[in-house]
């Protein structure tokens, strides 16, 4: 699945009318990209929600004949759902016996999502979420075994859940990558009511970590992109235009 449903806010006035996941860089839009990437690992049944200038996303899709892969489309033109309400309404679309993995349009990296599925394939872990070491105010707290125990947020000092003890050398700071895999399994888990409507996928991952493994991939930042935000296009601009 990629999310391709956000307002891009931080890319505007890019974004003021067209949807950011078709942004170019170097050439190619951030969707374009991202589902080729998924193609060549060998993902070829892909679902996107769309949102904001939602019909532009179809048309792209359509002019280029889906790029050769299965999409179906999670309409949140009603109403934007946020992460984990985009997941869950995209259920219908997604569950089956295997695991699915979750793409942010706007994240490009050089991640071999191959490699990444199936590490997740052989573990026993509900989720496993890309994880850098990059800079920023809000980090993963994850074991030794890099297995998530909670979320810290280091400017305002809040910590989820709020018993965890927490400053303590226990604890790695990981960057959550915006790349995840998630097993059917994960879906009874949103079962419970407080996760209905428009929610965020981290603060359910928190809240359902001490009973479901959410397992952390920790990767080289060097060469991930968050493409959402004026900067860092620029960077991956002259990076992809390099290759």
């Amino acid at each position: 699945m990629i999310f391709a449903a956000g307002l891009g806010t931080r890319l505007r006035p890019l974004t003021d009318n067209m949807p950011k996941a078709l942004v170019s860089v170097a050439g190619k839009t951030m969707l374009e990209r991202v589902i080729l990437k998924l193609k060549d690992a060998g993902f070829h049944d892909i679902t996107i929600n769309i949102h904001h200038f939602g019909s532009q996303i179809i048309d792209f899709l359509r002019a280029n004949q889906n790029f050769g892969v299965d999409i179906h489309i999670s309409d949140e033109r009603g109403e934007l759902l946020d992460t984990g309400g985009g997941i869950k309404k995209a259920r219908p679309l997604l569950e089956s016996n295997e695991p699915f993995l979750i793409h942010n349009a706007d994240i490009l990296t050089d991640l071999d999502l191959n490699a990444f599925y199936h590490h997740h394939l052989e573990s026993d872990a509900d989720a496993t979420l890309l994880t850098n070491h990059r800079k920023t105010s809000r980090y993963l707290l994850m074991d030794q075994d890099n297995r998530l125990c909670g979320w810290t947020n280091i400017s305002t000092g809040e910590v989820l859940p709020k018993e965890l003890d927490y400053p303590s050398d226990h604890y790695q700071l990981q960057a959550f990558g915006c790349v995840h895999v998630l097993s059917p399994s994960i879906f009874r888990y949103m079962e419970d009511e407080r996760w209905t409507g428009k929610f965020s996928i981290i603060p359910f991952y928190v809240d359902i970590c001490p009973k479901a493994r959410i397992q952390g991939f920790p990767i080289d930042s060097e060469n991930w992109f968050d493409v959402g935000k004026p900067e860092t296009l620029a960077k991956a601009e002259a990076y992809y235009a390099s290759l």
